[in-house]
């Protein structure tokens, strides 16, 4: 059965699935006026994906006012040219993030753990290159859709953010936290530093929220707060 387009996760906040039913998430932000904010561009091949999502919500590209990514890899900015292309929105991303999005190539992987060396040896890791027009700071709230937090994440990838979205009280972990066969961390051959990932995951427990989502597994919409802070207690012991 193919996905949804696109899966109401709170008001005016949409997940557009990009690969299968929720491995792979962009996010849609409906504002007041009708423009919309997208969260991520998913894999290179995404974007016909994201343009379908937004016709299922009655939007079409030229809505799009602007695209922020949670971080410079190609599962999530992938897409990010293209769609910059179609809807002429500017890009936004954290400034520690910026050069890798504008040069297309991923940061660094974690070699302290061997099969962060193996794995930097394979992979590719890089994705059309696009220009930045926004680099963000932790604590930033974007004019978006009532009001859209950014919060510092780093350690999957330099700049790496997760996104508070105020009003509806709905947070995006970005892969910071995945919820994959239940919540976890990314993979540590995926991050650039995964001890880092571990410790500032932990800044999540301390926001306020009642829905979260997740550009990797499905969202957690009835206990979310609690169900990520029992998470992060327990991989403290783990």
């Amino acid at each position: 059965m193919a996905p949804p387009p696109a899966v109401a996760v709170a008001p005016g906040v949409f997940r557009i699935p990009t690969v299968g039913s929720w491995a792979v998430n962009s996010f849609a932000l409906v504002d007041g006026d009708g423009s919309v904010t997208l969260v991520d561009t998913g894999v290179e091949r995404a974007p016909a994906r994201i343009v379908a999502g937004l016709a299922a919500l009655g939007k079409h590209p030229a809505d799009v006012q602007r695209i922020v990514l949670t971080h410079a890899h190609p599962d999530h900015a992938g897409g990010a040219k293209e769609m910059a292309d179609r809807t002429g929105a500017p890009l936004a991303v954290h400034a520690d993030d910026a050069g890798f999005v504008e040069s297309g190539e991923s940061p660094p992987n974690d070699k302290s753990y061997s099969v962060g060396r193996v794995f930097a040896r394979l992979q590719d890791g890089r994705f059309p290159a696009v220009g930045v027009g926004e680099k963000l700071t932790d604590g930033q709230v974007l004019d978006v859709a009532g009001g859209l937090r950014v919060v510092a994440t780093p350690g999957h990838s330099p700049g790496h953010i997760s996104l508070l979205h105020q009003p509806t009280r709905t947070l995006i972990t970005g892969d910071a936290i995945f919820n994959v066969l239940g919540m976890r961390y990314p993979p540590r051959f995926f991050c650039t530093d995964f001890r880092m990932t571990k410790r500032t995951a932990h800044v999540l427990g301390e926001l306020e929220y009642d829905r979260v989502a997740f550009t990797h597994g499905p969202e957690i919409v009835g206990g979310a707060r609690d169900a990520v802070r029992r998470f992060l207690a327990k991989s403290l012991t783990a």
